[in-house]
This record gives structure tokens, sequence and C-alpha cells, in this order.
């Protein structure tokens, strides 16, 4: 007769998930997954058909548990720049209080190291810049009569990437007033685009 289970996929997920975020997909072996887990291979297995699984499941769970508190402002109806800015601030705050240089984003990183590689994790991928993007220029459109959906999405493009190379810079720096600076020369620049 089989063990009755111990352990939920979600908390599974939330155990595994630091160790991509530190790590990355690569450099997380399943060996590290048992010992974050406190689970087998055989129980990694059969809850997520193994490392890519697991991964995907905590890479949700970091959309939801860490991107969707910071972002959830830039997505109300009636936000603005300043919204944008105060994900920014929200973000290099925690980082900060974490401890820098420190992971980055998974997303991002996940980017770079899995997604040109697996079309599972670019679709997880795309779909989290297409919701940054949309409100991104949501916000951007709000922030300045008259702008066109076309010049908004534009410029959502441009603070996306930005975005993503400051959490990038993030992973190498332990200067949180430095993520700060760039940050304000560039909404600096926003703003000057918007006028």
């Amino acid at each position: 007769m089989a063990r009755p289970r111990t352990y939920d996929s979600e908390t599974l997920a939330l155990r595994t998930l630091n160790a991509f975020w530190q790590g990355g997909y690569h450099a997380t072996s399943m060996d590290d997954l048992v010992r974050a887990t406190g689970v087998s291979r055989h129980g990694i297995y059969k809850e997520f058909g193994g490392k890519k699984g697991m991964f995907l499941k905590s890479f949700d769970l970091y959309r939801t548990s860490i991107v969707s508190p910071a972002f959830e402002r830039v997505e109300k109806r009636t936000a603005t720049l300043e919204d944008i800015a105060a994900y920014f601030e929200h973000q290099i705050s925690l980082a900060e209080a974490n401890g820098l240089p420190g992971p980055g984003c998974l997303v991002a990183n996940a980017a770079t190291e899995v997604a040109p590689h697996d079309p599972d994790v670019r679709q997880k991928v795309d779909a989290h810049n297409t919701r940054l993007l949309e409100g991104f220029a949501a916000a951007i459109r709000n922030s300045a009569d008259g702008l066109s959906v076309r010049r908004s999405r534009q410029l959502a493009e441009t603070v996306l990437i930005f975005a993503t190379g400051l959490w990038s810079l993030s992973r190498v720096t332990s200067d949180a007033q430095q993520l700060r600076r760039v940050t304000t020369t560039f909404l600096s620049l926003m703003k000057g685009a918007l006028k």
C-alpha cells in the first residue's frame, strides 16, 4: 500500500522557487530539489513529471507571489508614470532588503537561460512580458494627453527592456542607490518623451 502524500504541489514549488531563482535552471540539480523539498526524486517525478515541471510550477508561483504584488499598481485603470516609478521602487526595495547583489528577476533570468531553447518556458516568458507591456502602455497613455496607442506601446517596450536590464544589473551590484539613480534618470527621460 502506498504511503499517503505529506505535501502539496504549492508547498513544493515554494521550496524550489528559491533554488531556481538563486541558481538558475541548469545549475539546479535534482539533488538540489530533493534537498530543498525533502521529497524523493520519485515524489518529484510523480508530482511534477521532473525538474522542468517543477520549474514551470515555481515560475507561476513567482509571477503570482513576487510580480503581482508589485505590478498590480501599474495595472490599475488610473495608473500613470508615477505608478511605474512606484513599481520600480517596490522591487528595488525588496532586492535591497534581501541583499544585493541578488538573484535578479526569475523571468528575466529564464528569458536568457531557458526560453531560447524551450518553447514552454518561452511561452510563459512571453505571457509575462505581454502583461507588463500592456500595463506600462496603459499607464503611459494615462500620463500624456493625446498620446497614440502606437506611441504608448513603443514607450512601453522601452520600459520593459529597461526593467529587464535593471533586474540584470541587480545581480551584479551591491548598491541599491545605483539602481535608484538609473531608474530616476530613465523615468526623467520618459517624462521628456511624453511632452
